[in-house]
């Protein structure tokens, strides 16, 4: 008796010596982050966002940089090392720039097909559009209604001494609007834009540096305390007003703008990047940029909020500009700008 049971103690431990331990859980990887610099008016709602961080256990995070022109001169400075996994924000003034620059790491996205041929400005797939909006004169309503003041509809207009120090516009030097502006002068203008500009500044034209202060400093209609009642915005900004505030949308007084993401060169996190890039270009996030950024959707299939549809208006002749003429020109003209309006 003993010994059998020895022998099976003994073939007990000899089974349980072969038989492997047990395999432990792995712990949860590590939520990966993504940096996007963009211009201080990026916004969009906080749960598109938490959507995507969690479908891709990743973390976003966003570097917000001034206004375009300030943003894209950081993103070129830093281009060996840069700050960011993707750049939004450069725009059709400023996209040749951002080229030349070689800051852009091409990818050719499969919701490309969903986006409209007419933005797409670079065959390489380095810049996509995203989104795109009228640069134009909002007015505030009320103001206008109380003077009982006639809402001017030419740029000649503009200029006459009923609308003295009523305007407050953005630098081209360093704001997109500001440039998108600008350039809609040239376009109207040719080579007497800048007697065009001379006559506004005799007529107290106010140049701030972006579209924040323009807006929501010096612009009567939103801080309720501004100055200026006519800014240099976007045709849909009156949606956010509902109302209150209108554009200027006569032939050639705006000019289409469409701004661009893209992934840049030497970013630390490629395979990520490219699927917020699909994520942005998605119909989720393209309907939720109406009524935080108060621009048009580039995705056909994207549908636009009621509010939207009601209050924000689109040009039916904005000013033209071929791009190859902007990127020719476009220093050469803010330049000769920067030295009549000193």
């Amino acid at each position: 008796m003993k010994t059998a049971i020895y022998y099976l103690l003994l073939f007990t431990l000899m089974l349980t010596s072969c038989t492997p331990a047990q395999t432990p859980v792995p712990a949860p990887a590590k939520a990966q982050t993504i940096t996007i610099l963009t211009h201080d008016s990026f916004a969009i709602g906080k749960d598109v966002i938490t959507a995507f961080e969690t479908a891709n256990n990743a973390k976003v995070d966003f570097i917000k940089s001034g206004d375009a022109g300030a943003m894209l001169n950081q993103a070129i400075l830093t281009k060996d090392a840069p700050l960011a996994d993707m750049i939004f924000g450069v725009d059709n003034t400023l996209l040749s720039r951002a080229l030349d620059a070689d800051i852009y790491e091409p990818y050719a996205s499969p919701v490309l097909s969903d986006i409209s041929d007419e933005f797409k400005l670079d065959s390489s797939n380095r810049a996509l559009p995203l989104d795109y909006g009228d640069v134009c004169i909002n007015y505030d309503k009320n103001y206008f209604a109380e003077k009982k003041l006639a809402v001017p509809q030419t740029f000649e207009e503009l200029a006459k001494p009923a609308y003295k120090n009523l305007l407050v516009v953005e630098n081209p030097a360093i704001s997109s609007p500001g440039l998108a502006f600008l350039l809609a002068t040239h376009a109207h203008f040719g080579d007497g834009y800048l007697d065009y500009w001379k006559s506004l500044k005799a007529n107290g034209v106010v140049v701030v540096d972006g579209w924040e202060t323009a807006y929501y400093t010096n612009f009567s209609a939103s801080s309720g305390r501004g100055p200026q009642p006519m800014v240099l915005s976007y045709a849909s900004s009156p949606a956010a007003e509902e109302g209150r505030t209108a554009s200027i949308v006569a032939t050639d007084m705006c000019f289409r703008q469409v701004e661009f993401v893209g992934i840049l060169k030497n970013g630390q996190n490629k395979l990520l990047a490219q699927k917020f890039v699909d994520f942005m270009l998605s119909q989720s996030f393209q309907e939720d940029m109406p009524l935080n950024m108060y621009v048009y959707p580039t995705n056909k299939n994207a549908k636009l909020p009621d509010v939207f549809v009601k209050y924000a208006q689109i040009a039916e002749n904005p000013a033209v500009l071929s791009y190859a003429e902007i990127a020719k020109n476009r220093d050469t003209w803010i330049e000769a700008w920067t030295a009549a309006m000193k």
